[in-house]
């Protein structure tokens, strides 16, 4: 596949997840191609699973849970998984937490007025935050309804400036091929970055992620610092963690 190529089927994508549909007759004099250019980018998306088509364009294939409905699955699980994480966290650091329903039980398992300061793409976790009157910084960009967080270029641009201690992301899976990986793009954009502006990165995850797989992957293991879930998983994926040196809390 050409350059060219990528480059514009990554922005029909993101068009899909700004409008939830695009249509060939506006994407035409956008990118300035045939017709057949982008029946054939269509076909090629709606193989990876991205979308559905439709006549004249397509709609996307929206495999996002929203926020509202994952914060009722685990609750228990995700209370603890939160509370170990906010333990690492230091006096004085610098923060990161994306959005999810894990990702919240860290903001609320935080002291109050503790002397740090978070940086966070999420409404939600913000919110909590502010509640426990601990310093935070909300990145700008497009905001995505089911999740609450925001993303796209002008968050990648805002995160990019930044240097963190720890980062804490969520993430809808995680396979030994494809590594971690979310089903939002402009999510696992802002979870790519984040690793690589952070000393140490904390992957939060109930066990059932283990084994899954998303379309977009955003780290390696070896990426990562530690995984923090709530049961020991099987002992190939404990000796892939320790290959790849990542270490793995068991809440």
């Amino acid at each position: 596949m050409s350059s060219a190529s990528t480059k514009r089927q990554r922005q029909i994508i993101r068009l899909l997840q700004r409008d939830g549909e695009v249509k060939i007759t506006e994407m035409k004099d956008l990118f300035s191609v045939t017709d057949m250019t982008l029946r054939r980018d269509l076909e090629k998306l709606e193989q990876s699973g991205v979308l559905i088509r439709t006549y004249g364009g397509a709609v996307l294939n929206n495999k996002d849970t929203a926020l509202a409905e994952r914060s009722r699955l685990r609750m228990a699980e995700k209370e603890l998984i939160g509370q170990t994480a906010a333990k690492l966290i230091l006096p004085g650091e610098s923060i990161f937490i994306d959005s999810g329903s894990t990702t919240l039980q860290i903001a609320r398992s935080l002291p109050e007025e503790a002397s740090i300061t978070v940086v966070t793409n999420a409404i939600h976790v913000a919110a909590a935050l502010g509640e426990k009157k601990i310093p935070t910084v909300v990145i700008g960009g497009v905001l995505l309804g089911k999740t609450n967080a925001m993303a796209g270029t002008s968050a990648i641009e805002s995160i990019s400036k930044l240097a963190f201690d720890k980062v804490f992301l969520g993430t809808t899976g995680v396979s030994f091929q494809h590594g971690f990986s979310n089903s939002n793009m402009l999510e696992a954009d802002i979870k790519r970055i984040a690793i690589q502006k952070a000393k140490d990165a904390f992957i939060v995850m109930d066990h059932t992620k283990f084994g899954e797989n998303a379309l977009f992957s955003f780290s390696t293991l070896n990426e990562v610092s530690a995984i923090i879930t709530d049961l020991r998983p099987s002992e190939d994926w404990e000796s892939a963690l320790h290959a790849a040196a990542t270490d793995i809390l068991i809440v």
